[in-house]
């Protein structure tokens, strides 16, 4: 019987980038999967990848209606949801000194208000045995030149991640954090560089660039059973980077 056999999840960023693979990775398992995301174009290319055992919901983690829609179709499909990926992101590189107001609202909204709003909406859906895994960072542990605001989004993420554990005491409900290092997504390349990623991987004590494929093995691992004693954790798949 596969891992994730019969259970319902969301991924939030789920047509592009660690979403996708996530996603992937998890219909492989036996679950099935709601993807959600702002462009409908991205999402309708993940469908025809993902197969009948996927359905795309479009809208915006910023937008409380939308959250709101998700988990209702979700509620009226599948009646109850097992596994929330919360991992819509946003960042791109701006050093202290150029920032602006807009650019940390954004970053913020997204990655902070969004990740609580969305686990927030969902919460009354999950029952014992659930897991909600959030898309931390290696730079939530790390200095990083001119990434200072998503940085910190991601240090948000990870304190989420200790207080909401202690939040869900006696709910059987579990939540952990799972932060890449260098992966290769299109965000990444948007708002690195593709070579400038790739690079990046080459100097991990593993030696290369991540793929999507590989932190959604880890996501598996953490919404499956095998992760059963573990809530409150983060949970590094970055190649030795921040470990080192």
């Amino acid at each position: 019987m596969k891992r994730l056999e019969g259970k319902t999840a969301i991924v939030t960023g789920g047509g592009t980038g660690i979403g996708f693979g996530t996603a992937k990775r998890f219909i492989d398992e036996g679950a099935f999967v709601y993807i959600f995301g702002r462009r409908q174009g991205p999402l309708d290319e993940a469908l025809a990848v993902l197969g009948p055992n996927a359905r795309a919901v479009q809208g915006s983690v910023t937008e409380q209606a939308d959250l709101d829609r998700l988990f209702a179709t979700v509620k009226a499909e599948r009646g109850s949801l097992d596994i929330l990926v919360a991992n819509a992101g946003f960042g791109e590189l701006v050093p202290l000194g150029h920032i602006t107001r807009d650019q940390y609202d954004a970053a913020f909204d997204i990655n902070v208000k969004g990740v609580l709003f969305t686990v927030q909406t969902g919460l009354p859906l999950m029952g014992p045995g659930g897991s909600i895994i959030l898309t931390g960072s290696t730079t939530g542990v790390m200095g990083t030149p001119a990434f200072s605001v998503y940085s910190a989004t991601k240090a948000a993420v990870r304190n989420f991640a200790r207080s909401w554990a202690q939040d869900l005491r006696g709910t059987g409900i579990r939540v952990n954090v799972l932060s890449p290092g260098p992966t290769l997504t299109e965000l990444a390349a948007e708002a690195v560089g593709r070579d400038a990623m790739i690079e990046m991987g080459s100097g991990t004590p593993i030696g290369h660039v991540g793929d999507p494929s590989e932190i959604g093995a880890v996501a598996a691992f953490l919404a499956s059973p095998d992760s059963s004693f573990m809530t409150g954790s983060e949970v590094f798949a970055d190649g030795g980077l921040a470990q080192i």
